[in-house]
C-alpha cells in the first residue's frame, strides 16, 4: 500500500495532514502486529530453551516406565538415583482437583450473581473486588496458607501438620476463582437478551430462565473458564510450595502432605549442577508441564470460540 497522492495541489496543508495520518496509521498497525507476534516468539523461545536444557536426559537417560510409573523421586542419590514423578503428578492432581471443587461453585455462583442479579454500583464494585483478588501475588496466598490456614487446620481437625492437600486446595481454589469468575461472567453477558425474554414470556421464573436458557447458551464459555482455572491451578508454584508440606507422597486423604511438579522445580533447580542428570530431569518436568498447560489452554480457547461442541 503506497502513500496517498495529492488530489488537489492547492490544498497542501490538508494533504500534509492526511499524509501524516496515513503514516501514523501504518506505524500503529506495525506496532500492534509486533506486539501480537512477540507473544508467539516468546512462547516458542521459552519452549526451545527448556527443550535444549532437558534434551540430553530425554534422549540418553529417560526411562518412561520409571519416569511416569515410579513414586520414588531421589535424583540426588549418588549410588542409585531414581526419577519417578508419579507421586509428584498425584500431588499436583490432588491439589488441583480439590481446588476446582472449591473454585467452580464459588466462581460460577459469583458470575451468575454479577451478570444476572447485581445492578448499578453493586455490579461495578463486585467486578472491581474480583479483579483485586486476581491481582494478589501468589507468594501472599502462600503466606496465608502457611501462617493462617496451617494452624487453623491443625486446630479444627486435630492433625499434627496443617500443610496438606486441604490447605493447598483451599488456597489454590481462591486463587483460580477470580479469573474463572471474570470469564464466566463475560460468557453469561454474551447470551442475547432474547433468550431471557423468550423464557420469561413462557412463564419461567428468574431461576428457571438462568438454568434452562442462559446457562445452556453460555456452556462453551463456562467450560472454557473452568479449563483456564485448571490451567492456572496446574501451573501454580509458590503458593503450592508453601502450603502443601512439600513431601514426596501419594496422598490417601486431604490431610496428607504432598509435593507438586512445579514446586519441585522451584525448590531444587537452584541446588543442582548445571548439565547434571538432576538438572536435566527438572527441565524434562518443565517440558511435560509446558505441554500439559498448553493443551489445557488450547482446549479452553477452542471451547470459548465454539469450535469444539459438547
Amino acid at each position: 500500500m503506497s502513500a496517498p497522492l495529492n488530489p488537489n495541489p492547492g490544498c497542501t496543508q490538508d494533504f500534509d495532514r492526511r499524509n501524516l495520518d496515513w503514516y501514523i496509521d501504518k506505524a500503529v498497525q506495525v506496532l500492534v502486529f509486533m506486539g501480537g507476534i512477540s507473544a508467539i516468539i516468546f512462547i516458542v523461545g521459552i519452549f526451545l530453551f527448556i527443550t535444549k536444557e532437558g534434551i540430553g536426559f530425554l534422549i540418553e537417560t529417560l526411562d518412561l516406565h520409571e519416569f511416569f510409573g515410579s513414586p520414588y523421586w531421589e535424583p540426588s542419590d549418588e549410588d542409585a538415583p531414581e526419577y519417578g514423578i508419579l507421586a509428584l503428578m498425584a500431588g499436583t492432581a490432588s491439589v488441583t482437583g480439590l481446588a476446582m471443587l472449591i473454585a467452580i461453585p464459588f466462581s460460577l455462583g459469583t458470575a451468575i450473581y454479577i451478570a444476572e442479579f447485581a445492578t448499578g454500583k453493586t455490579r461495578e464494585w463486585l467486578k472491581v473486588l474480583v479483579e483485586l483478588l486476581a491481582a494478589i501475588p501468589s507468594v501472599v496466598w502462600g503466606f496465608i496458607g502457611l501462617t493462617i490456614m496451617n494452624p487453623l487446620i491443625i486446630e479444627l481437625f486435630d492433625i499434627p501438620v496443617g500443610l496438606t492437600v486441604l490447605n493447598a486446595g483451599i488456597i489454590l481454589g481462591l486463587m483460580a476463582a477470580p479469573i474463572m469468575t471474570s470469564i464466566a461472567e463475560d460468557a453469561l453477558k454474551a447470551v442475547p437478551d432474547r433468550y431471557r425474554e423468550a423464557a420469561e414470556a413462557m412463564g419461567a421464573t428468574r431461576w428457571q430462565v438462568i438454568f434452562k436458557a442462559v446457562l445452556p447458551a453460555a456452556k462453551n464459555g463456562l467450560l472454557g473458564a473452568i479449563l483456564l482455572g485448571v490451567g492456572r491451578g496446574f501451573g501454580e508454584t509458590m503458593a503450592v510450595l508453601m502450603a502443601t508440606g512439600h513431601a514426596v507422597n501419594i496422598p490417601g486423604s486431604v490431610f496428607d502432605s504432598v509435593r507438586a511438579l512445579t514446586a519441585t522445580i522451584a525448590a531444587e533447580l537452584g541446588e543442582t549442577a548445571v548439565g547434571s542428570d538432576h538438572y536435566q530431569v527438572l527441565f524434562t518436568i518443565g517440558i511435560f508441564l509446558f505441554l500439559i498447560t498448553f493443551l489445557i489452554n488450547l482446549t479452553a480457547d477452542l471451547i470459548v470460540r465454539g469450535i469444539k461442541k459438547s
